[in-house]
């Protein structure tokens, strides 16, 4: 599934030909992808001027000119593509997949069209009305952005405090902290030095304060998204950018997906190693992972 940066990569590429153009029309190719459409969906974009494309956690929301707003996520296998006249010469030009079977919505906006394509249908797309995103079920819980001006080893404290269940598990509950998936969370702990299963409360300090085991990973956790974003995110499987290239910073993992490999920390002679931890794969260094 698409994490964080591959979400804000693909945002990024939209942006430039989604915001400000206005909706001639929607085609759908089906009644729904993981769940069918909202009544009257293409209807209501038809006519529509885009007037901003935001990301919260792994979801895309295009604001609109009633209003209302477009949410989309991109489940296991989505993305989006550009084609027509309106894009740069040589830009958005290499489709992410080759089989129109999986074309199931297209947004026409005149000469340009923005296309999706999801081979799996683990993906969607809604409407929300004016003024409900706070509250609306996607959103209402969601926790704080890692990207965000609010995010800090202050911020983890308050959110950690008491906490015993592992630092991997509380970093992946989307309550806690809204989009870090599996592969930045690996990254972002070994970069921090802390063992994925060290209990959550164990880097909050005296009197509820951040301990330097929060500055770490708090520090670790923002460059690690960042760089991924500038990179044009991690191309594992399904995911590509908006212009179809491959993202590739998968080349800089230091633990993901690396077993057997040697620890890439300087002076550490200890071999990265894989653990199942809730379900989901983890990847470390028994040696300087504390």
């Amino acid at each position: 599934m698409p994490e964080l940066p591959e979400v804000e990569t693909v945002r990024r590429g939209l942006a430039p030909t989604l915001v400000g153009a206005r909706i001639a029309r929607v085609e759908l190719r089906r009644p729904d992808l993981r769940f069918p459409f909202p009544p009257d969906f293409a209807k209501l974009l038809q006519g529509r001027r885009i007037l901003g494309l935001e990301r919260r956690a792994k979801y895309l929301i295009a604001s609109l000119d009633d209003g209302a707003a477009l949410i989309a996520h991109l489940g296991m296998s989505g993305s989006f593509r550009i084609e027509g006249q309106g894009e740069p010469p040589g830009a958005f030009a290499l489709p992410r997949s080759k089989n129109p079977a999986h074309d199931h919505v297209v947004i026409h906006l005149g000469e340009a069209s923005v296309v999706y394509n999801d081979p799996r249908r683990f993906g969607f797309m809604t409407l929300a009305a004016a003024g409900t995103l706070e509250s609306h079920p996607f959103f209402a819980e969601l926790g704080v952005e890692p990207l965000s001006n609010s995010f800090n080893a202050e911020t983890l404290a308050q959110l950690f405090a008491g906490r015993k269940t592992s630092l991997k598990a509380a970093l992946l509950d989307q309550k806690l902290i809204a989009g870090l998936g599996n592969i930045y969370v690996c990254e972002a702990l070994h970069r921090a030095g802390l063992a994925p299963d060290r209990p959550a409360g164990d880097v909050v300090g005296k009197a509820g304060a951040p301990g330097k085991a929060a500055e770490r990973l708090a520090r670790s956790i923002r460059d690690v998204l960042e760089e991924a974003v500038l990179a044009g995110g991690s191309s594992l499987r399904d995911h590509r950018q908006a212009d179809g290239s491959l993202g590739y910073f998968q080349h800089n993992f230091r633990v993901y997906n690396r077993v057997g490999e040697a620890c890439p920390t300087p002076a550490c002679r200890g071999i990265i190693e894989r653990r199942v931890q809730n379900g989901r794969s983890t990847f470390f260094c028994p040696k300087c992972q504390k």
